[in-house]
């Protein structure tokens, strides 16, 4: 197998400025010679993605709205993201997208399932957050697009988000899984429960445990689909141990427990594709949250302590 690093440096899908640089922070945390140790041959797909900073762009010539920030723009980044994921799959190597906000899964999700779509493959999502990004420009508190991402994905909202690159939906919303999720807006929840998604709260892996709730996870997909694409924003952590995020939420998934879910999602054998985001070294200590984000990737590609 080999690793198609796509570096998406985009920041426009949230209010918190920063998550552009986190794919230079994954980067220069050493993500090649995590890679190389394992004997993965990688690739980068170089240079990153183009995305002009926002103070370079012109208010009045963007495509935006209220209720839908920095719609063109994203559209655009997202656009060129889905044509190299797919033809990255297509190819039979795997991709690695370093973001960036969350909002560059649009452009994941949707390469991910052109490119199954085409092979006859069904696909899941596990998609690992503190929040549901589940809203709509209905919904949306913030007009952010990140908030919005999964729900698009999943043909809710706007046709601009939900017709992106196919003119379809990308995904079954019940083949979409969540874990560590423990702040959701009250629009969104509703709209979560009528999609029929799978939900595995903070409160959810209290009464369980970690390990039942993985268990659970790897069942789900086993039964339900044939690949799935992981999308692992690192608020998921709680901030104790990973402050250099987006937006903290107290009461996350410890480390340990990230990586046990890690490793026992690369055993299923499932995981065709893989983002991690919202990595922001402004608010980082020592680039410590960048190292974990390559320690997870390392877990997400087969390594194991033993």
């Amino acid at each position: 197998m080999k690793v198609r690093i796509i570096e998406m440096p985009l920041d426009y899908g949230a209010s918190r400025r920063g998550a552009d640089m986190g794919p230079s922070a994954i980067r220069l945390a050493g993500l090649r010679d995590k890679l190389n140790s394992l004997g993965i041959e990688s690739d980068d797909l170089y240079p990153p993605i183009h995305i002009p900073p926002q103070e370079y762009i012109d208010p009045a010539s963007e495509i935006s709205c209220d209720c839908a920030k920095h719609l063109g723009p994203i559209l655009d980044a997202c656009s060129q993201l889905a044509n190299h994921v797919e033809s990255v799959l297509k190819a039979g190597d795997f991709p690695l997208i370093l973001g960036g906000d969350h909002s560059i899964a649009l452009g994941s999700i949707a390469g991910v399932s052109a490119a199954h779509e085409a092979a006859g493959k069904k696909t899941g999502v596990l998609w690992i957050d503190a929040h549901g990004d589940f809203n709509t420009t209905r919904t949306t508190p913030s007009g952010n697009i990140h908030g919005m991402i999964l729900a698009a994905s999943c043909g809710y909202g706007i046709e601009q988000l939900t017709a992106f690159y196919t003119g379809k939906r990308k995904v079954d919303p019940t083949n979409v899984c969540y874990i560590g999720v423990r702040d959701l807006d009250a629009g969104e929840k509703r709209l979560m429960k009528e999609a029929g998604v799978r939900v595995f709260t903070m409160s959810d892996i209290d009464r369980r445990g970690i390990s039942q709730t993985i268990s659970e996870i790897t069942t789900f997909f086993r039964e339900r689909v044939d690949s799935v694409h992981v999308s692992f924003d690192i608020d998921a952590i709680d901030p104790r141990f990973a402050p250099g995020v987006g937006i903290e939420v107290p009461g996350g998934l410890t480390y340990r427990e990230v990586l046990y879910l890690t490793e026992e999602m690369a055993a299923t054998g499932m995981i065709s594709s893989v983002d991690m985001v919202e990595v922001n070294p402004i608010h980082d200590v020592k680039n410590s949250t960048a190292r974990m984000a390559v320690n997870l990737i390392g877990r997400l590609l087969g390594e194991k302590i033993f």
